[in-house]
């Protein structure tokens, strides 16, 4: 493991260019309870809209387990030479927060391994095998693998906790990195110490920090369901138009901030607003349901729809703002039972600008 040159390394934003998309095959019933059977079928779903435009590398956990993943895919009619398996033991398949994260050089053009700290959202005891993941995955692939320290602590981080424009500009909520006593990922740190790690690793120089996340999500404020950048000066953000739901007041208060917030180059912001579906209850539960939990692959940006008259409405805000590629609706109305959608499951490899 190494440390980065100052000022070396940056995230690219979602919609550059990918070599690959990651995912982690389902495999632990308990987040589905009682309604795991479907939710292969949305992966195998996914895959096949993610792997026109780039390879798929799934996370298995076993070799049976990697059987019954390509009985899925190819039943699915998914094209097995663009996938690619590592068997890596993981506790759960929420990539976005534990798998890989990958950072480029702008001296080199290489991509590295970026490892921040997995912990189960400061929530959940089962989290050792999915803490590993960055390292297997960097040996497999022979990535350079850089550890995110800061005042000599490996850094609690999840990607969905964070947005970029791959230009300096980060969104992200003070719910979830500083609440004070709920969740607390990395206890004493202020919003100094964060704004340094992302100007580090990630090659921030310009957070924009919103208040509260979506009511329902147990990471307790990830801003992949409420704000997500589109294109290098222009987000979308959740709204709500009920004044009783609990997310009409946060949304408001997130919408206020971002229209005094600036982009690194002093800027505005474009804001354009993403309606929120009617609440979705299991079990008398609120579960996380927003479109802005969609994933931008290279040959689709895939959305979550939730059998909601919005769904439409979602859909056709996201295609006029991606007009490079097609905008597709997944249905994940059993797939936010598990308290996530597409964004949470992927995470993006993006291309190296070099060869080797």
């Amino acid at each position: 493991m190494s440390r980065p040159l100052a000022s070396d390394l940056f995230m690219p934003a979602e919609w550059a260019r990918h070599e690959a998309t990651w995912i982690g095959w389902p495999a632990n019933v308990t987040d589905w309870p009682g309604k795991f059977a479907p939710i292969p079928w949305v992966f195998g779903e996914m895959a096949r809209k993610i792997v026109p435009g780039e390879t798929l590398r799934i996370l298995v956990n076993t070799r049976a387990h990697e059987a019954r993943a390509k009985g899925v895919l190819r039943r699915a009619g998914v094209d097995p030479a663009r996938v690619e398996f590592f068997v890596c033991p993981t506790n759960r398949g929420w990539t976005r927060d534990m798998g890989p994260m990958f950072v480029r050089s702008r001296q080199s053009g290489r991509t590295s391994i970026l490892r921040f700290r997995f912990n189960a959202w400061a929530k959940y005891a089962d989290w050792k095998k999915d803490a590993a993941v960055p390292l297997r995955a960097g040996r497999a692939l022979k990535k350079n693998i850089v550890a995110a320290v800061h005042r000599e602590r490996e850094v609690v981080l999840e990607g969905g906790s964070i947005d970029v424009n791959g230009c300096g500009s980060l969104l992200t909520t003070e719910e979830c990195l500083l609440h004070p006593g709920t969740q607390v990922r990395n206890p004493g740190f202020t919003k100094n110490d964060y704004e340094t790690v992302f100007r580090s690793y990630l090659g921030v120089t310009n957070v924009i920090w919103l208040n509260e996340g979506i009511a329902g999500d147990d990471t307790h404020g990830h801003v992949d369901d409420v704000c997500r950048f589109v294109n290098d000066r222009t987000v979308v953000l959740a709204e709500e138009s009920h004044p009783d739901d609990p997310n009409y007041r946060v949304l408001r208060e997130n919408a206020e901030r971002l229209k005094g917030a600036r982009l690194e180059n002093g800027a505005s912001l474009e804001i354009v607003a993403l309606p929120m579906p009617a609440p979705l209850y299991f079990n008398r539960q609120r579960v996380p349901a927003s479109y802005a939990n969609f994933y931008i692959a290279n040959a689709a940006v895939i959305v979550p729809t939730l059998n909601d008259p919005n769904d439409r409405l979602a859909l056709g805000i996201l295609a006029e703002l991606f007009s490079d590629r097609p905008v597709v609706g997944i249905h994940a109305v059993d797939l936010v039972l598990g308290l996530g959608t597409l964004h949470c499951l992927t995470q993006q490899q993006p291309a190296q600008s070099v060869s080797g």
